[in-house]
């Protein structure tokens, strides 16, 4: 029987990844319903035509701003020599009138930025084939970690966004993998190539700077007491810095806003956010059980017994996600997109397991029970994968079906008088400002009733994404509870929408 090439098999995965992750990548355009991705749009598309590369927002590193900067290039180039652009000023940014709430009026735009996450999305996968295959030498565990990065849920839906995230989780995973090749053979390229990930990491997402500790471990397991008398580590600690100011340079060029930045973001994951706070370690535990299952107890099996049995490579690849996690648990804020770095780990410590139980249960014994022991241990990994697609699927057909906030809007727009001033939450449908007098809120709780009466507000548009994390969890938020009834018991309930799941209320604002 001629063996199956891996390299093709590899392929089929990747194209499997790729689909999956264009499969709604156009999802809501022209308009913008996730919350973060006018950010990167707009800085980024402010310093194109502008020239000035001062992000002046520093919640985030300044990567992702620099490497969309960048995509406009050739973007803007191609569109110039189709007579579709005349200037940097041609290409037109979103327009946001709530959190939640954008247009794009060239969603062309969009689509560059979110096919860059792809394509770091697409990466992880291949590097997590690399490293299950370097490890282990069997292209097969390669394959399976791969195919896990490839179909998961979490990383299936992030990868289609313009947030740091899944670039985040890429630069973490090459950064594991160049270090796993420090311990193996000590190389200065190896050194070279881990720190520039790093900075790139820590540039994309500040908590991926963890990823120092995998490299650091590497190089001390590899040259024990003279660890400190070799110059590759201080080569790497330069370097990995350096990429970083280099990509996020205003760290040192305007200090006093980054830190202010930072400390803001520092203060506001341990002090809570609502609909994501609390219980932070048993949440995270219980999405990692929801959308991996028995993966999770793999993972931590593969830690452990790699680890037991005196693999090195192991303890360099279960530093990140354990230290990672560990530092993510200590906050009250608590959301899946923080979890992605540390996924891809989980996954590839799930493929070594199985490797593992693989290499015992071949052990000489009976062959009727080698036989039915690996049958179950293929069946139990087909079964995970399966479910694993089956939630990425769904999530998909959700993120492809219209809901209230489109059908809202259609509404809003033919049917409310041109002018009336309209107030409207986060996650809002978009209400087009040129029409009516627009102003949106946070949350329409920041003010009382009589606050809107007084301003002279017509209508006000409440969106289930910001009211209705407070009454999934009443106990918790009674107060707020109370506020928002207050509104709607005050107001005169216009229109109710349902559609997709998702809610949306209208009301007229009233004196009586």
């Amino acid at each position: 029987m001629k063996r199956i090439n891996p390299v093709l098999v590899l392929g089929l995965v990747i194209l499997i990844a790729l689909l999956l992750r264009i499969w709604g990548i156009n999802a809501d355009l022209p308009y913008i319903y996730h919350p973060d991705e006018p950010v990167p749009i707009g800085i980024s598309l402010r310093m194109f035509k502008t020239g000035d590369m001062n992000p002046r927002f520093y919640h985030w590193p300044s990567l992702l701003f620099y490497l969309n900067f960048l995509a406009y290039i050739p973007y803007y180039l191609f569109g110039k020599l189709l007579g579709v652009f005349q200037a940097p000023e041609s290409i037109l940014a979103p327009v946001e009138v709530v959190m939640g709430g954008t247009y794009a009026p060239m969603p062309t735009v969009v689509l560059l930025g979110r096919l860059l996450s792809v394509g770091f999305g697409i990466g992880s996968v291949l590097l997590a084939y690399l490293i299950g295959k370097r490890l282990t030498d069997r292209a097969w565990v390669g394959l399976l970690a791969a195919l896990l990065v490839g179909v998961g849920p979490t990383a299936v839906w992030h990868s289609r966004w313009i947030t740091p995230d899944t670039m985040a989780a890429f630069f973490a995973l090459a950064s594991a993998y160049a270090s796993i090749m420090v311990y193996r053979e000590g190389k200065t390229r190896f050194y070279v190539i881990a720190a520039i990930c790093i900075g790139f990491g820590a540039s994309s997402k500040f908590n991926v700077a963890l990823a120092m500790l995998p490299l650091l471990l590497a190089h001390v397991l590899r040259y024990g007491r003279q660890s400190l008398k070799k110059r590759n580590l201080y080569i790497a600690i330069i370097l990995s810095a350096v990429a970083f100011l280099c990509t996020t340079p205003f760290a040192l060029l305007d200090f006093r806003g980054f830190y202010s930045g930072l400390v803001f973001d520092s203060q506001h994951y341990a002090a809570g956010h609502p609909g994501m706070e609390g219980d932070t370690v048993r949440w995270y535990l219980n999405y990692l059980w929801d959308t991996s299952g028995p993966l999770l107890l793999l993972a931590l099996l593969g830690m452990v017994w790699g680890i037991a049995s005196g693999s090195r490579e192991i303890l360099v690849l279960s530093t990140f996600p354990v230290t990672y996690l560990l530092f993510i648990s200590r906050f009250v804020v608590r959301n899946e997109r923080t979890l992605l770095p540390a996924l891809a780990f989980l996954f590839i410590l799930a493929a070594l397991a199985v490797a593992q139980l693989f290499d015992r249960l071949a052990r000489p014994s009976s062959r009727a029970f080698r036989y039915a022991s690996i049958t179950a241990l293929v069946a139990l990994t087909l079964v995970v994968v399966v479910l694993m697609s089956s939630l990425t699927v769904q999530s998909s057909i959700r993120l492809n079906t219209v809901d209230s906030r489109e059908t809202a809007r259609i509404w809003i727009a033919e049917n409310l008088p041109e002018g009336a001033k309209v107030g409207l939450e986060s996650y809002a449908p978009f209400t087009d400002p040129n029409v009516f007098s627009v102003q949106g809120f946070f949350q329409m709780i920041d003010h009382a009733p009589e606050w809107y009466i007084e301003q002279g507000f017509d209508y006000l548009v409440f969106s289930e994404g910001i009211f209705g994390r407070f009454y999934a969890e009443p106990d918790k938020y009674a107060a707020e509870i109370a506020q928002y009834d207050a509104f709607f018991e005050r107001f005169e309930l216009v229109r109710l929408f349902t559609d997709g799941g998702y809610e949306v209320r209208v009301y007229r604002v009233t004196q009586e």
